[in-house]
């Protein structure tokens, strides 16, 4: 699926792909950086946030996969990820454990202080190699899990170059 073919999906077509879609080893992923489309939000909230991002992954020392989100210039979805920089560096920002729940894989914001420690991102892999993955965002509050319009779509992309950079 391409971010192009996946713009068009309504909100119930995304819920059946998340539905449907494969789980995968975390380890998979560990090492990499996915290009993000955001998916299923009004058009004035993406022109609040973004449409393009970015999320790596890494594998810490005692084998966790853990990540961050990088923000992207927002050029168009037909122009390269472009990281946004300040003072010579990418802006990143929201970083996540990846981990294995009852559901599946999920992305957990819990991990440090801060908006984001409430959201969780079940993911799923849309092909057999973890290539391209599709995700949704829920808000955690307490044992009340609470769906937001917010799916994306995440391609592989480059190995990511040193983690202590972000």
């Amino acid at each position: 699926m391409t971010p192009a073919a996946a713009r068009e999906l309504s909100q119930r077509e995304l819920a059946g792909a998340l539905a449907a879609g494969r789980h995968f080893d975390p380890q998979a992923i560990a090492g990499w950086m996915y290009r993000g489309t955001s998916l299923g939000l009004p058009g004035w909230i993406e022109r609040l946030t973004w449409t393009k991002f970015a999320k790596a992954f890494h594998r810490e020392p005692d084998g966790q996969v853990r990540g961050w989100n990088v923000r992207i210039e927002q050029d168009g979805l037909d122009r390269a990820w472009r990281p946004r920089m300040r003072h010579g560096r990418a802006i990143t920002f929201g970083r996540f454990a990846v981990v294995e729940a009852a559901g599946g894989i999920v992305l957990d914001y819990g991990v440090e202080r801060g908006a984001m420690r409430v959201l969780r991102d079940p993911l799923v892999a849309l092909d057999d190699r973890a290539d391209t993955l599709l995700g949704r965002s829920f808000v955690q509050l307490g044992p009340a899990s609470i769906p937001t319009p917010s799916y994306f779509l995440l391609e592989r992309d480059e190995p990511v170059v040193d983690p202590r950079a972000a």
